[in-house]
């Protein structure tokens, strides 16, 4: 079996997460509830990716790819909302944010992917009602 890129990618994402929220604790600033917000989406992304690999349907799959995804536009807001409110300097979110939009690319594509797939399955018939 083949592994997952998006699961390695995501799993990566969330050890450089954690080493972030812990970073971000230890500095004079009281940064630990956006922080936190950061850990909780940021880890999230993979606890979704191995969710959907471990489906039991399809749309379990979609469904769960499609939390994850979420996660990670939620992760890119919290990174942005640091740095562009002047918390943080932004060189110290560049390398979470380059992966962020990696993470992003390959699940929106996997969740279009299986979008297109339902709707050539579908019977002409079938959209209608």
């Amino acid at each position: 079996m083949s592994k997952s890129i998006i699961a390695e990618k995501a799993f990566q994402f969330s050890l450089k997460i954690v080493k972030f929220h812990l970073h971000l604790c230890k500095r004079e600033q009281n940064l630990y509830s956006i922080s936190k917000q950061l850990l909780r989406s940021g880890t999230s992304i993979c606890a979704n990716v191995e969710e959907a690999i471990g489906g039991h349907s399809e749309k379990d799959f979609s469904a769960k790819m499609s939390i994850a995804y979420k996660e990670a536009r939620e992760s890119k807001y919290w990174l942005r909302l640091l740095t562009e409110g002047g918390l943080i300097d932004k060189r110290e979110t560049e390398y979470l944010l380059i992966d962020l939009e990696e993470i992003i690319k390959i699940s929106g594509s996997i969740i279009r992917t299986i979008k297109q797939k339902h709707s050539r399955l579908q019977t002409p018939n079938s959209r209608l009602t």
